[in-house]
């Protein structure tokens, strides 16, 4: 990650600046834009493991941002680098990030100060459990109050612990599954989650290409077909972003920027071959590609449509932004581009399509996960075979029309296997995600052309979301 000038503000302070844009635009009771604004409460646990015969002391963190909407959601990240700052600032973002995609949670975010690397499974395992229940015991994990998911350094595995954790301080509760999301499918998860923020942004791409306007604003033109992109992270977000822009839309991914360094090819690289030789050592060192490039820097400045930064935050700084060239970009990370840097490309016109919206697909089949566990059955279960039936009425229509027609008229080849498949829980998590990515960028974007006074995506999508958690205190007689 490249470092931040010293005079660039943290990261809590460019999610502050940035929410002071768009109430500067609002007309807020000054009492309700601080409840707003300001985190509600921060726990910090210190707890004791026992670790290769010594005892090791970890230092954790829950924040909620907002309670305006029970429970409060937000992932639980695993990094050296955490700390109360960040973790505020990230529970301040998942409050404006659920208003705005509508998922009926308030805002909240996790951490453990930990490098994960460092620990095999049984120590994670162990940490994990001992991290839970310092916050289950506290209320700070539960079904009803506060539902964590995975971030970064944490997945499905990790979720599994603490939904087991949770479950043995709570046998009688019957929705105990419900404490936490991003679990294992056998273990009460949902189709579609581990994909489900690369997924998202996939989809925010597309509803953007859909508004011509929208793109020539950005001095592009035409469709996701053929547009050069680079990604910076190729973790569990960048790896599905990039597999689907490239397989299913015909997107060249040319550029990969890691940790070790990066990769370019202005004709297109392999998403799955980089992403195998990843998983299997760690970095990109080694690659025998020859287009392997030691300043993962240079390539996220290369020339490019569309840059995707994937990884951390404030990636795009003060340091780097003059010799950013994308003319579009979309933020799948949470804060990769600080307040000094946003400045600077807003006022080159350089789009960016917001962090708040554009990574909003784990939060958003989050919620579909947890709807899953509270009602006890999988999506599609109770309709699909009554849609396969009642579809087979009209293709039983057709195939007569079809042979009373002969010649001059027949079945395309492969529409009878289509047609008469009801979807599964797939097909319905990827269809309710497309459907709030669609809406959210709509709601946003007609602020973003609606008003004189608001000349980007981000500033609208603060004002939008900043609304509708004042319209919710508001009805809490706030």
């Amino acid at each position: 990650m490249c470092a931040a000038p010293a005079n660039e503000p943290t990261f809590r302070q460019s999610v502050d600046l940035m929410f002071n844009r768009a109430a500067a635009l609002m007309d807020l009771p000054p009492g309700l834009e601080q409840k707003i604004r300001v985190c509600n409460a921060t726990y910090t646990v210190r707890f004791g493991v026992r670790l290769r015969g010594q005892l090791q002391t970890f230092t954790g963190y829950r924040a909620v941002h907002s309670e305006h909407m029970e429970p409060v959601k937000g992932g639980i990240r695993y990094a050296a680098s955490v700390d109360q700052d960040e973790v505020e600032a990230l529970a301040a973002l998942m409050t404006y990030k659920c208003a705005l995609v509508e998922t009926p949670f308030g805002g909240s975010k996790g951490g453990l100060c930990i490098d994960p690397r460092e620990y095999d499974e049984h120590e994670l395992e162990l940490i994990t459990r001992r991290f839970a229940y310092e916050l289950i015991k506290r209320d700070l994990i539960h079904p009803s109050q506060n539902v964590p998911a995975p971030d970064m350094g944490t997945g499905e595995r990790e979720m599994a612990w603490i939904a087991d954790q949770y479950a043995r301080m709570n046998t009688t509760d019957i929705n105990s599954r419900a404490c936490v999301t991003g679990k294992p499918i056998n273990a009460g998860g949902i189709q579609g989650r581990t994909e489900a923020t690369g997924r998202g942004v996939q989809y925010a791409l597309r509803e953007f290409f859909r508004h011509p306007e929208d793109v020539a604003a950005a001095g592009l033109s035409g469709k996701l077909d053929g547009k050069r992109i680079v990604v910076q992270g190729l973790g569990n977000v960048g790896y599905h972003a990039a597999k689907f822009l490239s397989e299913e839309d015909g997107a060249l991914i040319v550029g990969i920027v890691e940790r070790d360094g990066a990769l370019y090819d202005p004709d297109g690289l392999h998403v799955e071959q980089v992403r195998d030789w990843l998983v299997r050592h760690g970095g990109l060192t080694g690659y025998h590609e020859p287009n392997t490039v030691a300043s993962g820097a240079s390539v996220l400045e290369a020339d490019c449509d569309i840059l995707i930064p994937a990884a951390l935050e404030g990636v795009i700084n003060l340091s780097n932004v003059h010799r950013i060239k994308a003319p579009l970009i979309l933020e799948a990370a949470n804060g990769p581009i600080t307040a000094g840097a946003d400045d600077i490309l807003r006022a080159r016109g350089t789009v960016i399509i917001p962090d708040l919206f554009a990574n909003a697909g784990g939060v958003t089949v989050s919620y579909f996960e947890w709807v899953k566990n509270l009602s006890h059955i999988r999506f599609g279960r109770m309709q699909r075979r009554q849609e396969e039936a009642r579809h087979q009425l009209v293709v039983d229509e057709l195939e007569r029309l079809d042979a009373a027609m002969g010649d001059r008229w027949s079945l395309s080849p492969t529409f009878k296997d289509k047609y008469l498949r009801g979807a599964d829980e797939l097909e319905l998590v990827r269809s309710g995600l497309d459907d709030t990515m669609r809406t959210a960028y709509q709601s946003m974007r007609e602020v973003w052309h609606g008003r004189d006074d608001v000349s980007d995506l981000r500033t609208a999508a603060f004002i939008t979301a900043i609304d509708r958690v004042a319209k919710s205190y508001r009805a809490k007689g706030l």
